[in-house]
Formats: C-alpha cells, structure tokens, sequence
C-alpha cells in the first residue's frame, strides 16, 4: 500500500506528463496511470482526474486532435471506471472533452459530466451504470452512440445532444428523469451557475440547412419559463432505437428531432410523457402511469388502451367500436394504433415516400372533416417539418432528394392551403384547388375550408420555398428554423410569432428572398423586435407595424 499522498503526486505528476509530452511518451504517462489505479483502488479517482484532464484539453481541429493518444487515454479510463471488488465508483468530468472511439460499456461512474463533449468514431456505453446524474446535454456523436442496457438511476440529460449516426439505447432503463427535450439550461435568477455560463464551449453547430453556430448554448429564466418554451431538443439523424426500454419517470422527448425510423418497441412508461414526433413506432409499448402523469401526448395515430380489468388505471381513448383494448402485464396500458383518426395509419413514418404523400393527403382531409383533430393535424404535419434533413436542400440533388424536399413542400402547402383566410378545398397534398395554390383576386375556391386558431411549432424547421401570404396563425414557433427558398409571409396575420430565443441564440435564418409586405407578426410587438437578430442571407423588407385588435 502505497503513501495516500505520495500516491496521489504520483498520480499528478503522470498527469502533467501526459498533458505535455506527446506520442510514445504521452502514452507511457497513460499507462503509468493505469498501473496506480489497478494496484491501488483507493487511488483510481486521482487517476481518472488526470485522464479526463488531458481529454477535456482543446481540440480544435486534425492537427491538435491527437486521435491516437485520445483513444489510449478512453480505454486507459474505461480500466479505471470498470468495476472492481472493493474499489469505490469513480466519477469522471468530461465536460466540453474530445474522445475518439470511446468504449466505456460495462463502466461503473459515480458521476457523469459530458456536456458539451464531442464523441468522434464509435461511441459505446453498453451496459454502462450512472450512479448518479449523468449530463449529456450538447453533446454531439459523430457516429454510432451505443447505450444499449444502460443504467441510469438518477436523471439522464441529453437536451440538445445531437446523433449524427445511429443512437441504440435498447433496454436502458432510466431511474430519473429521461431528458431528450429542449435543450435550453434552465437557472433560477439567484443560481450561481450563471457566472460560468460564459465559458461553456459547445461544439459549432454546423448540421446541413442549420445556420446558427452558437445557439446550442442558451439559457432560460427559470423564474418565468416553463418547459414548453425554448427552442429545440436532442437530434437524432440516423435510425434511433429505446425498444425495450424502461422509463420509470418522465420521458421527456418534447422538441426532439428524429431524422429517420425512431424505435420505441417494447418500452415500458412509468410516468409522464411528450413523445408526438410522427417517425415514433410505439409497437407493443406499455404505460403504467396514473391519471397524475400529465402531459401525456403520443404521435397521431397511437393511443393507449386499457382491459376492462383495469379499474383502478387512468382511462384510455376508446377503439371506433367502443370497446376497451387489451391490458399489459401488471395493468399498464398498451400502447396501439389508434383507430379514432383512421384512415391515418402512422403513414409519415414510412420509409417509402409514397406512402407519406398519402399520408399527407389523409391527414389534410381527415382535419377538414373533423374540427375537433385539426390542432393535431397541424402538430403532426409541423414534427415531420422539424424532421433534420441528412443533405443541403440546395444546390444538385440527387432523384430520391429532390422528392424529400418536394414532399416538405407538400406538407408545407397542406397548411397553409388551410390557415389562408378563404381557403379552398384542397385536391392535393396541401393543395387549395388553384393551380398556383393560392386564392386568386375571384375569391376562394367553392367548399372553403379555413382551420382558425391553429398555431404552428416549426423550431429548427428546414422550410423551403414556405408560402404563408394570407394566412391567419395563432402562435407560431419558428426559433433557429431555416427558411430556403422564396418565403414570402406578405398579408399574414399572427397572434405572435417567435423567430427566436430571448437573446442572439436560437434565431432564424432566411437563406432566400422574403418579403413581409401588409404582415402583422404579433399584437402587442414591432416588426423590428420580433425579428430582431434574425439573420437574412437575401433581400428581405419588413412590415409596417399595425395596431393590435
């Protein structure tokens, strides 16, 4: 057994070495490091210090990146992390830290900070147990994230996280609050974490049709916001997979983004949650909360139904015969497709594009014939907007992506067919009847349909080519969304419209010609302060202001 405070220099002065030397000498530092933490136990918190340390320091590009040295030094920490008779859990801070094919599954961490983190390669944390709170929010996955069977008892953060390759956490279970919602830090006005705000560096915001490098750090107001404010939450682009999952608290997936197939097979809810991104599979997914557990919001086309055994369960929507579905084991409800909005049958999430034309179609007149389904319409037509595109929608494309952006389009068209003032009947996807799918000066087109009161949450939306000339909108939430193309919001009307976070971050961006001509963005606020740090790429005009009514 060696001295405490000998060992503990020992551990500091390996860990100098390494944040100096480079090449073969670094990497003899990481192993002198190694060599404490598996002979002494008692030692291995010192030890990770020093590594996370050299993995925290900067890298700002190829020639500071020192990828070899970043893999030795993950796989030096993933020895000191893994479990060990009598050795007591580490914790690690690895926040704003640069890892290269980091493989921490079957780890054992007291304490996780990897905010801000960039994961370059393959990232694993299989199997992997947090003891305690683990922070991943802004954290970005260059490539396959694996949290497969993971453990998280206390609240897992990944506001804000983006998934550039595919993310599995296929039967994590999550003791705490599942966070995969806006990604906006929340402080209370006497928090003391407001002075180190400044120094958080997130990795540059720099996704296809994004534009808006420093907007993953922004801060809301806990004293006067609430959770539905802000701006966006986790990004997944690749397939994502929770199938058999457990969420014993809240599941909170409010303002995520899912780019392709999102697979939540098999999960089992134990509280409340906010999953209504139209890509979700909710197939065989339980619920096992109470009538308490509020918001509780699926995608459109699912429901949860509970057997008739289930008194002391919170109700579920009835199937179209009237009936009450099947029960879960342990009287959870299961999750199913919902038959009160047939024909919709969960068509945007098909792969086939096709399919999803239908699926437009559908839902557009599904809303025209049911008053009481329109908000939802419109929530669901606005996620598959928020869905992240994995090319730039301008410039050449290739067939299969010049009908991606072709059906955002048309989804674009369905709503704002049916927010114009004198709307018609639409024929197509988001059509009005008019070939150039506006109301012409003779009027609207016979069988006018106008859904009033609608609000719209495009944040982080890619648009392209969005006309809403004419259109009357509750509220609208276009934070951080990209506008391509011709916009042209000319004679709209707005309760109020948000272009951005309270400060810099989280703004639009038109990246084309806009015009604002005759619009009214919001009763009570001057153009110029509504889209007050609004960046415009082209020409635009603004409004003039016009009184509240």
């Amino acid at each position: 057994m060696v001295d405490d405070a000998a060992g503990v220099e020992e551990c500091r002065a390996a860990g100098r070495q390494v944040l100096a030397a480079a090449g073969g000498q670094r990497e003899a530092a990481l192993g002198r490091l190694a060599e404490v933490g598996a002979a002494h136990p008692d030692l291995r918190q010192h030890a990770a210090d020093a590594v996370c340390a050299y993995l925290r320091t900067p890298a700002d590009g190829p020639a500071n990146l020192d990828a070899d040295g970043r893999r030795v030094a993950g796989r030096v920490l993933a020895g000191l992390l893994r479990p060990d008779a009598g050795a007591s859990a580490v914790g690690v801070d690895l926040a704003g830290a640069t890892l290269v094919d980091a493989d921490l599954g079957g780890c054992v961490l007291a304490g996780a900070r990897f905010d801000d983190a960039r994961f370059l390669g393959t990232t694993s944390f299989a199997g992997a147990r947090f003891a305690r709170e683990a922070i991943f929010a802004r954290a970005l996955f260059h490539g396959a994230a694996r949290f497969d069977e993971a453990h998280f008892a206390a609240d897992a953060v990944f506001g804000r996280a983006r998934f550039r390759g595919p993310a599995s956490f296929a039967g994590a279970a999550f003791g705490g609050l599942a966070w995969f919602g806006r990604g906006e830090e929340e402080f209370w006005e006497d928090d003391p974490a407001w002075d180190t705000i400044e120094e958080v560096r997130p990795a540059e915001w720099d996704e296809p049709n994004e534009d808006d490098p420093g907007w993953p750090v922004a801060v809301l107001m806990g004293d006067y916001q609430e959770w539905t404010e802000g701006g966006d939450g986790a990004r997944f682009v690749g397939p994502a997979s929770f199938s058999r999952a457990r969420f014993a608290g809240p599941a909170w997936f409010y303002k995520a983004r899912f780019g392709a197939e999102a697979t939540f097979g098999g999960v089992w809810f134990s509280g409340p949650v906010h999953l209504d991104q139209p890509a979700v599979d909710l197939t065989d997914a339980r619920w096992a909360g109470s009538a308490d557990d509020e918001p509780m919001c699926w995608p459109l086309g699912w429901t949860s139904e509970l057997g008739p055994d289930d008194a002391n369960e919170p109700a579920g929507p009835q199937g179209p015969s009237g009936a009450q579905g099947p029960a879960a084991p342990g009287g959870a409800a299961v999750l199913v497709p919902d038959g009160s909005v047939a024909p919709y049958a969960r068509q945007l999430a098909d792969p086939d594009p096709e399919v999803r034309r239908v699926g437009l179609r559908v839902l557009g007149e599904l809303g025209d014939a049911r008053t009481e389904l329109r908000q939802r319409v419109v929530d669901a037509v606005c996620g598959y907007l928020r869905a992240p595109l994995p090319f730039h929608v301008t410039g050449e494309l290739t067939a299969g992506q010049a009908g991606e952006v072709e059906l955002r389009r048309a989804a674009q068209r369905l709503l704002a067919a049916r927010l114009r003032q004198g709307a018609g009947a639409p024929g197509e996807p988001g059509g009005s009847g008019r070939p150039d799918e506006r109301n012409g000066p003779g009027g609207p087109a016979s069988g006018a349909v106008h859904w009033t009161g609608m609000s719209l949450s495009l944040s982080g939306a890619t648009l392209v080519d969005l006309d809403l000339s004419g259109c009357a909108v509750d509220h609208a939430d276009f934070t951080a969304a990209q506008f391509h193309g011709v916009t042209r919001f000319d004679g709209s009307t707005f309760q109020g419209a948000v272009f951005r976070l309270g400060g810099p971050e989280g703004r639009a961006s038109f990246h084309g010609d806009v015009t604002f001509a005759d619009a009214r963005l919001d009763r009570f606020r001057a153009p110029a302060e509504v889209l007050g740090a609004v960046v415009f790429h082209a020409t635009h005009d603004l409004p003039t202001p016009t009184p509240s009514s």
